[in-house]
């Protein structure tokens, strides 16, 4: 019985010390960034409230596998600086249609979350 105690004990904590990492990083992620995000954006031919809080958790949800937790990229483009590229229309046809490897997500989003995002996005310049 002696020669597993210290073995067992030894699992133990490493078990115990990757349950604690593990919930320590969730806690750790970002809020939904609605503090760095402007309160209005232009787009197209009116203003469009920016929704923070609900795009960062569409898009942690839906695109954060390609293009990063910090908009950084990855297999897809970095979006950090996408507003000053293209335009919210541009950004939201591309989101809905897909296009240049990247997949379509009109079925998979509503128009409404789509547009949500759009709009975030396009105040990233």
């Amino acid at each position: 019985m002696k020669k597993w105690f210290v073995p067992g004990i030894l699992t133990a904590c490493c078990l115990l010390a990757i349950l604690l990492v593990f919930f320590s990083l969730r806690e750790d992620e970002p809020s939904g960034g609605s503090h760095e995000a402007a309160p209005s954006a232009t787009a197209g031919e009116g203003a469009a409230t920016v929704d923070a809080e609900a795009a960062t958790a569409i898009y942690k949800a839906n695109c954060i596998s390609c293009h990063g937790d910090q908009l950084q990229g990855g297999m897809g483009p970095a979006l950090t600086q996408v507003g000053a590229e293209m335009s919210q229309d541009d950004i939201h046809k591309q989101i809905a249609n897909g296009g240049g490897g990247m997949p379509a997500f009109k079925g998979r989003l509503s128009d409404e979350e789509i547009n949500t995002v759009a709009v975030w996005l396009a105040s990233k310049k």
